[in-house]
């Protein structure tokens, strides 16, 4: 049976829409998803405004595209970007595809991917709009990886749960509250979707249910290394179940009964 981490990704990145200050953070996230069996950048690398790429191209074995801009104005880039995708796909030599661009334009080619079966990634800026994100299976912001998070430890979790956890906050304490407020309810909403008689479910479901709900969520946008801290400061109820297989536990939540009752 084949794993997440045993896919073949076609990384894709398109020079014009994003930074190149953390290309090597960026193939170390993909890594996490699958092996990149195709790494190509797409530009006109005759313009200063991408020339930053270049210094970071033959470290991390990523293949230059050039494509002039015919026209100004328009961007011949994301059509070069386009053909190679659909070209890859009918070559059948990938799994999955990471898209990486903070531009709109791509939210056709995203969906057609996933139409085909392929496991579609993609990676942009925060000012990435909402279609292309809902177009992917997932979506990572770039300026969570590698950042450094302040809480890891559920024990120092539960002594601070009302604090926020990222080292330097991006937004103010308000904002922070209305972000933890959504991702409570949409936890709780995922928890309910999936819950048996009891009320319980299994936490790799509800963590599969919300990407599919909202493929941007990543509890790192929170502050949090994995889901199952950010669960814990949430004050969820959680039952922790032996598999019986050497020491593996099942980590199972539901809302507590007097949050259910509200």
């Amino acid at each position: 049976m084949q794993t997440l981490n045993d896919l073949r990704l076609a990384v894709l990145i398109d020079a014009d829409n994003i930074p190149y200050s953390n290309v090597k953070g960026m193939l170390e996230e993909i890594a996490k998803y699958g092996t990149p069996t195709f790494k190509r950048i797409y530009g006109d690398w005759t313009k200063p405004t991408v020339s930053g790429w270049k210094s970071v191209l033959l470290e991390n074995a990523i293949t230059p595209v050039q494509q002039y801009s015919y026209t100004q104005g328009k961007n011949a880039t994301d059509s070069a970007m386009i053909i190679d995708a659909m070209d890859i796909l009918y070559s059948g030599n990938v799994d999955g595809f990471c898209l990486v661009s903070s531009d709109s334009d791509f939210t056709r080619l995203a969906t057609r991917l996933r139409e085909t079966g392929m496991k579609v990634i993609g990676i942009g800026e925060r000012k990435t709009p909402s279609p292309f994100i809902i177009a992917c299976d997932k979506f990572i912001y770039l300026d969570i990886i590698n950042t450094p998070l302040v809480v890891t430890d559920p024990k120092e979790i539960k002594k601070r749960p009302g604090k926020p956890s990222r080292s330097k906050p991006r937004n103010d304490e308000s904002d922070q509250q209305n972000q933890k407020s959504r991702a409570k309810r949409l936890i709780a909403s995922s928890i309910t979707d999936l819950a048996d008689e009891t009320g319980w479910a299994y936490l790799g479901d509800v963590g599969n249910l919300i990407l599919k709900k909202q493929p941007d969520f990543d509890p790192r946008n929170y502050g949090f290394a994995k889901l199952t801290p950010m669960i814990r400061s949430l004050d969820f109820e959680i039952d922790e179940r032996d598999s019986g297989q050497n020491n593996i536990k099942h980590i199972y939540i539901r809302i507590k009964k007097q949050e259910a009752n509200k």
